[in-house]
């Protein structure tokens, strides 16, 4: 790794501090004897929720998959810890202003050189609001990224609020390429580990036919990463399946160790274990939840499990009139104090979860379980019931038919959310359901266009290892994953402060409270940690996985 910095010891400190921590995994190294370097691996997925372009993808199945066709100017190791990729210096001297060499030689699959240019097209098309691309607010530290992130609101009368792109500029002003290897990035204020984001899939670099046809190409993406789409057509058969094959050309720090990856669509996690039972399927990280019990003894020295930075949530829509205004502050309190996460994660999970205690997750650095107002994720039927009937007071609940909660069924979802509607009938008297969707990416589609009846089950896989991350991308006003528009100027000033912090420690802090707004406020409810479970087939030789439970896909090796 090189990672230069021409001021004192401040921002080389951030970076390591902010890095995960209590997450073990090997990187590279040499392949075990019996490995076949060539052979294609087959693994767990699902439909992605949009065509693969790496600023619009923000959701795991299609995340998976433009993660191993591209690369940025950084990566992350299995540690969590950043290397440089495209990068060969990253310096500033004043966390404001930095300067980024680009790796002379780099190209995409199609033969296009890679420049300082092509990062600053790339980033302009991500945030320009006109491209509509989900992860445009990553760029907002930018200069400049304002006015081209700009949009118009407008509510109607169901009070639901709608966005019209308006930019009044086209590219961020903070953004240039000084010549085809340096790049120069003016941010709005200094933020001592921005650095640390380089390694996300919406800072990967994109050839200039992408920019010019987004949707054909997110069809059949040519990237510059391990992995390129199998074939020129016919790589991506939706609903079924996308197959990668190695890139003879990359030189990076993911150095494939098979011969491709071939991702398989399921809706059910069942039919896949029995697949992987059979040998039929190679490797996947979500086990049924009637075989988190036997997975260690079905697949004996095929399964790995450890802390990862991921976590579980319960949104609930601010534009639902039942949890509106005071009533529905009472009563979103009364929400979490029902439900029993120990007895689920023990029960159902058989420990491969832990009650959350905040809104990110323990194995990042700064956090801490001792957030004020997080008392609220206890389980206290009586508290649930005494909380709902003062809010019966102020306003009548709508039980006119049950609540619903909205989610994929591929997932292992359906059991905890039984539980937890059957936790709210026995504690507060009314009746809930599970919404099943056989995609996520219906899921995500019904949450962005505001359309849930009720609340929806969410979560969250680290980009980059940061609390930060696990905060403004999710709950900051506008955010690329605010799908429920929550909103508060408090949280989203001491976000701000947090991110112009000069150290680490003050950094964290900042973040921690503006955690306890989260808590005062209640957008969604905290559910749990995850370790991520994972199993292979007789054809693996071994699968791990990475620090925010992503499995290693260029890291496994084939009998």
């Amino acid at each position: 790794m090189r990672f230069t910095r021409t001021s004192k010891a401040l921002g080389i400190a951030a970076i390591v501090a902010l890095a995960v921590t209590g997450c073990g995994g090997s990187g590279g190294g040499g392949g075990q004897a019996g490995a076949d370097p060539n052979k294609v691996i087959t693994a767990y997925s699902n439909e992605p929720q949009n065509p693969l372009l790496p600023a619009n993808t923000n959701e795991v199945y299609g995340g998976r998959v433009v993660e191993l066709l591209f690369e940025g100017l950084r990566a992350y190791g299995p540690d969590g810890k950043p290397v440089n990729a495209l990068a060969e210096s990253i310096e500033t001297a004043d966390s404001q202003n930095w300067t980024i060499k680009v790796k002379s030689g780099a190209k995409f699959t199609n033969g296009e050189a890679i420049t300082a240019k092509t990062f600053v097209d790339s980033w302009n098309f991500a945030a320009l609001s006109t491209n509509l691309q989900n992860n445009g607010f990553f760029f907002e530290s930018i200069e400049g990224y304002a006015d081209v992130s700009a949009v118009k609101e407008t509510k109607g009368a169901d009070g639901k609020t709608t966005s019209t792109p308006a930019p009044k500029a086209q590219t961020m002003s903070g953004l240039v390429a000084k010549d085809d290897s340096t790049l120069t990035v003016k941010l709005s204020q200094p933020e001592a580990d921005w650095s640390l984001r380089l390694g996300y899939s919406a800072f990967y670099p994109l050839p200039s036919e992408a920019l010019k046809d987004p949707k054909k190409f997110g069809e059949n993406p040519v990237g510059n990463g391990p992995y390129k789409m199998a074939k020129e057509t016919g790589a991506w058969v939706h609903d079924q399946s996308i197959s990668l094959v190695k890139n003879p050309d990359y030189n990076g720090p993911r150095t494939p160790k098979n011969g491709g990856v071939t991702f398989k669509f399921y809706t059910d996690p069942g039919p896949a274990y029995t697949d992987l039972q059979g040998d039929n399927l190679d490797v996947t990280d979500v086990v049924p939840p009637n075989a988190l019990k036997t997975y260690t003894t079905d697949f004996p020295d095929r399964n790995a499990t450890k802390p990862s930075a991921n976590n579980s949530t319960l949104n609930i829509p601010g534009y639902n009139p039942n949890f509106q205004g005071e009533a529905g502050k009472l009563r979103r309190q009364a929400l979490s104090y029902a439900i029993n996460r120990e007895e689920i994660t023990k029960v159902i999970y058989n420990g491969t979860r832990t009650p959350a205690k905040d809104f990110t997750a323990p194995v990042l650095d700064g956090y801490t379980d001792s957030i004020p107002g997080n008392e609220v994720l206890a389980f206290d039927p009586a508290k649930a019931k005494d909380l709902w009937a003062q809010a019966e007071k102020i306003k009548p609940y709508d039980n006119s038919k049950p609540l619903q909660i909205a989610s994929n069924t591929d997932g292992g979802n359906k059991e905890w959310i039984e539980a937890v509607a059957n936790g709210f009938k026995n504690n507060l008297g009314i009746n809930a359901e599970i919404q099943p969707f056989a995609k996520f990416a219906e899921v995500l589609n019904l949450r962005k266009a505001q359309n849930l009846p009720g609340l929806t089950r969410a979560g969250w896989q680290g980009d980059y290892p940061s609390l930060y991350n696990f905060l403004g991308p999710v709950w900051a006003t506008g955010a690329s994953s605010n799908y429920e528009k929550y909103t508060n100027p408090e949280f989203d000033k001491l976000l701000k402060e947090g991110l112009a912090a000069k150290t680490p420690e003050e950094a964290n802090a900042k973040f921690n409270k503006a955690q306890e707004i989260l808590f005062q406020d209640l957008p969604g409810l905290p559910l749990w940690y995850r370790a991520t479970p994972i199993v292979w087939s007789n054809n693996v030789v071994k699968a791990e996985t990475g620090w925010n439970g992503g499995i290693l896909y260029y890291n496994i090796e084939a009998k």
